[in-house]
């Protein structure tokens, strides 16, 4: 979950922490403990956020579902 840039999608959108959690039917605490990754959002709710602020597959994956992957792994040389 990157909080910074729905936090972004939503001022660039005039939006409120209150008014997304009345459009999301929960209380603004509900909302505030999503962006702040400590209760994971729900697809429901990924889908009236996306509708909401007319994100593109590639915006929502980069909030919801992108998260950092380190290389240290992938880029050691097989012998």
């Amino acid at each position: 979950m990157n909080s910074n840039e729905l936090k972004a999608v939503m001022k660039r959108n005039g939006d409120t922490q209150e008014r997304l959690a009345e459009a999301l039917g929960l209380q603004t605490s509900g909302v505030s403990e999503r962006i702040n990754g400590n209760i994971e959002f729900r697809r429901k709710e990924i889908n009236v956020i996306r509708k909401r602020y007319k994100l593109s597959d590639s915006d929502t994956i980069k909030i919801f579902f992108d998260d950092e992957v380190s290389t240290d792994d992938t880029e050691r040389e097989v012998v």
